[in-house]
């Protein structure tokens, strides 16, 4: 009790300093708030920490501060943090520290202006917090902000060397506060995840593990695939730098508010910041310093990861690269759902994920590696939820039976984004789709359409016609033989091939049914010249039942993800190879996990009419797995 009485007297003296500075004028301030109006806009410093009955923002249980340390870059950027430990923690005691990094903690709101009446901190993660219980089971949680956002100076640099030297920082400082017992756990979703990857990245004694829920696995694959710029190659930048110069709170730390001003001042940071994104070589140093995947090189932090293999955000792209080099202990719920926390829900109560337990799991992670308190339940390393929504536990993953390389065949296509195909289906008299619709580029990485514009629904099928009517337009199929058995296409697929031309090039799979309806479940698109290509699609766990054939797709862009320029030259493709990754699904072992629901959003969106044709390979040659 003596603890709370002291919070309560040093918030309110902060207030009566504020309002005698200034700080606190304006129309609220000048018709005189109420008594319960003042107690709910205290704002703590280093030295006055504010509890929940002294400011509504600050979670129950906690005690806020805020702070302000150096980058461990040299570069005289300032960060910033909001530090809440546990309330009544006794005088020299230690807790364990959960520490997130990103550019979404400003206290006026995420990424935009949120209505709030008063300065507090970010709840960004209030449902990490009363889920896990944090405070009660002893863990100490900081947020950090970035550099340029905030309440931290300096030029905001998009997982940059700049960033990465702000996490560096971060975890060292937060490993060392008199309240620490030295050992730190990353924890994030999107944005905060991929800080948590860049964290582990850089192998930090501190660091003893790190939750990051659907991050990015390489910079570059967010903005561009294999040159092709993606619709967001402008949007993002303009998001981050609106992000970055958001006004905060007036009655906000001084020291807090002069930090926010930062961007503001340096216009420069901003267009430094957009001119990056426009470098499309991705041998560039730009990206190279951003390719965390290649970063990840024998790692060892305990990991603990969510994706959503079939998520329209940030996209399984790098992600087995990252996992293959990182050495560490890992534990990963992988799915299909789209860009969502483990916690998250729909409007009518369902998991988004589909699996319940996502709190529990997650603080035991934590209490094993930064307490070192063994697990009472036995979690499977991962659980994988497929294509058919059942979950099943495997050691690792992807969980490989059968490599296959598969051959694939030549063909022709005209680089016209599908412009050939559908003058031909005009010409024809059959029914011609709609021409693609460009979606918008306006996203950052919290916030982004859940699917993208598919290809029009009759193109599959038309241009499957004029293939077998022996027609050379936008792209050609390859089929293969109806499976004799169920089998998994897990891991990364790879196609590789030899073209003659140049432009651009849109590779895609699809589950075919024996009912002529085709499941596009995985794509990738790159540009291309003479000579020979290989193509790394996104990470995939997708079951092909018995009776069904596999379908490639090879030709021109022709869906609204991408921003290409056709070259409308005619491109001959041979020696086409496909690598496959195969797993059995008929020795799985089951684990709980219900059917995420945007699964069936997904097969509403990318769902054609695809009649199989002539097959010309094998899926699992021999029949063997």
């Amino acid at each position: 009790m003596r603890a709370r009485r002291t919070a309560r007297w040093a918030a309110s003296a902060l207030v009566t300093t504020l309002a005698a500075t200034g700080v606190l004028a304006g129309p609220a301030a000048a018709s005189g708030p109420s008594a319960a109006q003042e107690r709910t806009a205290s704002v703590a410093t280093s030295t006055v920490p504010v509890t929940h009955e002294e400011n509504d923002r600050v979670p129950e249980g906690s005690l806020w501060t805020q702070h302000y340390f150096p980058s461990s870059d040299r570069s005289g950027t300032e960060l910033h943090a909001d530090v809440l430990l546990p309330e009544g923690l006794p005088k020299k005691a230690k807790v364990p520290v959960i520490l997130s990094v990103g550019p979404y903690f400003g206290h006026s709101g995420q990424s935009g202006p949120e209505g709030w009446t008063h300065a507090g901190p970010s709840d960004r993660f209030q449902d990490f917090i009363e889920g896990t219980s944090l405070f009660e089971r002893g863990y100490a949680f900081v947020m950090v902000d970035l550099r340029g956002f905030g309440g931290s100076t300096g030029c905001l640099d998009w997982a940059g060397p700049g960033e990465q030297a702000d996490v560096k920082a971060a975890i060292d400082w937060v490993s060392k506060q008199p309240w620490s017992t030295g050992s730190v756990g990353l924890y994030g979703k999107s944005y905060d995840a991929l800080t948590g990857l860049v964290g582990n990245n850089l192998d930090q004694r501190a660091l003893k593990a790190v939750v990051a829920q659907e991050p990015l696995w390489d910079m570059y694959q967010y903005i561009y695939s294999n040159g092709v710029p993606r619709p967001n190659v402008t949007g993002t930048a303009n998001a981050y730098n609106s992000i970055a110069t958001l006004e905060q709170m007036p009655d906000d730390d001084p020291h807090y508010l002069a930090n926010s001003r930062y961007e503001q001042a340096h216009p420069e940071c901003l267009t430094q910041n957009a001119a990056g994104y426009r470098i499309a070589d991705q041998d560039d140093a730009f990206w190279t310093s951003r390719d965390l995947a290649k970063a990840a090189k024998d790692t060892d932090t305990p990991l603990f990861v969510t994706q959503g293999f079939i998520e329209n955000n940030t996209k399984p792209e790098e992600m087995q690269e990252y996992l293959d080099n990182h050495r560490g202990p890992e534990r990963g719920w992988v799915g299909q759902w789209e860009h969502v926390r483990g916690g998250d829900r729909t409007s009518d109560g369902r998991l988004s994920m589909g699996r319940e337990g996502w709190y529990d799991e997650t603080l035991a992670f934590y209490d094993q590696y930064l307490k070192g308190v063994r697990p009472a339940v036995r979690y499977p390393a991962y659980s994988v939820e497929d294509s058919t929504g059942a979950w099943r536990a495997h050691k690792t993953w992807p969980v490989v039976e059968r490599p296959v390389v598969l051959p694939l065949g030549a063909g022709a296509y005209v680089d016209d984004g599908g412009l050939s195909t559908l003058a031909a289906l005009h010409a024809s008299g059959r029914p011609a789709p709609r021409e693609r619709v460009q979606p918008s580029g306006d996203r950052d990485m919290e916030n982004a359409p859940a699917t993208d514009p598919a290809a029009p629904k009759a193109l599959a099928e038309g241009q499957a016609l004029l293939q077998k009517a022996g027609a050379v337009t936008s792209s050609f199929f390859v089929w293969s033989e109806a499976l004799e058995k169920t089998v998994r296409v897990t891991g990364t697929p790879q196609i590789s091939l030899t073209a003659e031309g140049e432009g651009n090039i849109m590779l895609k799979l699809y589950d075919v049914a024996p009912d002529g309806t085709a499941v596009m479940f995985d794509e990738q698109v790159s540009l291309l010249t003479t000579g020979r290509l290989t193509v790394d699609l996104k990470a995939t766990d997708w079951t092909l039942a018995a009776g069904h054939v596999l379908a490639v797709e090879i030709g021109t862009i022709r869906t609204g993800s991408w921003r290409d320029t056709p070259s409308g030259e005619t491109v001959a493709i041979t020696k086409a190879r496909l690598r496959l990754a195969l797993d059995d699904p008929s020795d799985d072992v089951a684990t709980g996990g219900a059917r995420s629901p945007y699964l069936d959003t997904y097969l509403r969106q990318y769902t054609v009419d695809l009649p199989a044709g002539p097959a010309t390979f094998t899926v699992a040659p021999g029949g063997r797995l």
